[in-house]
């Protein structure tokens, strides 16, 4: 039997998801039953169940799934798949009563100030403009500039675009700047620390994730035959460890962003080689003459053999290839080198690209729009054809 105290977390962690799917509920009703008024695009309380792309099909992604795993349509638009209601969601939604006293106590807790409704929408955000950003332009990242399907992968190309989110709402008047900033953040490393125990050790069955799941990476933990044996949790001082390296690279990779940002193109694209492509060729290229030839891989020290960072000798390991991580490429692949200077100037182009759009949006449509106006664009823009 589950302790009182373990049901309470439970329904707690569920809170804002329900109090946004009530809100939704509440302004469906409203617009039925009264004439609709001049908005800024969508409902600030768009619930994060509804669909970002009216493309959406009911017989290509069902309405509801044990594990909602994003899709991508032919279009290239992300389809998230409706998440099963909990218990308190359709209390809320069928039982006026319930209802009514719920929205009375999320008022006395805070739910409806300012700084809960930032939190609220930055929850949206994340998971609507910024995480689905890696499984949309999955080809570009894992085939062009050759990121390995890794979490450390995944976690690079949805930093880049939480930055790029973060430089807007930092111009939002305050206090509401420093509300958004803060909670997109708190969003961010919640789904980290989720996806890292769910990586170091996976559950039976699989635990909802704070998001949704993704195919961007593999779990190396998962057995090969598919059978998950029983065990101990991931140790917490693994996902501390863990948790501590992803922040630091949170702080590095915002800091040189943004000292590209204010400075010019060059300094910009080197910081895009450094944190996106691995920084590659940084110890010189190996050519098929030279003896021996030089290798260099990206240790990545998510993966749960690794519980000892301090102990491994990096320089060693970078010399092995374990096809696990970002390395060097070998001599027989050095023409690869050719296209990084295409490549850093795509993605300096669309960082640029993005930031302007974002910086044309009023302050209104952040914080209360559709979210279809902020997603964001394609690396490559798909040409139209010539007649």
């Amino acid at each position: 039997m589950f302790s009182s105290s373990f049901i309470l977390r439970r329904q707690l962690r569920l809170l804002p998801r329900t109090i946004s799917q009530s809100n939704a509920s509440r302004s469906c009703f409203l617009n039925t039953a009264q004439k609709p008024q001049k908005k800024i695009g969508a409902s600030p309380t768009k619930s994060p169940k509804e669909s970002p792309s009216p493309a959406k099909s009911s017989s290509s992604i069902p309405s509801t799934s044990k594990n909602p795993t994003i899709e991508v349509g032919e279009d290239g638009s992300p389809h998230i798949p409706e998440r099963p209601k909990s218990w308190l969601t359709h209390k809320v939604e069928t039982s006026p009563t319930v209802r009514y006293w719920f929205m009375k106590i999320t008022a006395l807790l805070g739910y409806h100030s300012p700084k809960q409704r930032a939190g609220l929408r930055t929850f949206l955000l994340y998971e609507r403009v910024c995480a689905v950003t890696p499984d949309r332009d999955r080809n570009f990242w894992q085939n062009e500039c050759d990121l390995p399907p890794t979490f450390q992968s995944w976690f690079i190309v949805t930093n880049l675009h939480l930055w790029m989110l973060t430089v807007r709402l930092r111009a939002l008047p305050e206090p509401h700047g420093k509300f958004y900033v803060q909670f997109l953040l708190d969003h961010f490393f919640l789904d980290i620390e989720d996806r890292i125990r769910a990586v170091l050790q996976p559950a039976i069955p699989p635990r909802d994730p704070y998001t949704f799941f993704t195919s961007f990476y593999v779990n190396p933990n998962i057995p090969k035959d598919g059978k998950l044996k029983r065990g101990s949790r991931a140790p917490e001082r693994l996902v501390t460890r863990q948790m501590k390296i992803f922040k630091e690279q949170w702080m590095g990779m915002g800091m040189w962003f943004d000292y590209g940002l204010v400075t010019n193109d060059m300094e910009l694209a080197s910081a895009v080689w450094r944190n996106l492509l691995g920084a590659r060729g940084s110890q010189g290229i190996a050519y098929p003459d030279s003896n021996p030839p030089k290798f260099r891989r990206g240790v990545n020290l998510v993966g749960g053999a690794v519980e000892n960072p301090e102990k491994i000798d990096l320089e060693k390991e970078q010399s092995r290839d374990d096809g696990s991580g970002v390395h060097d490429y070998s001599p027989d692949e050095i023409d690869k080198y050719v296209r990084y200077p295409e490549l850093m100037l795509d993605i300096v182009i669309y960082m640029r690209r993005e930031i302007a759009r974002l910086e044309k949006i009023s302050d209104e449509e952040i914080m209360e729009g559709g979210l279809e106006t902020l997603q964001f664009g394609r690396i490559r823009p798909v040409a139209k054809k010539s007649q």
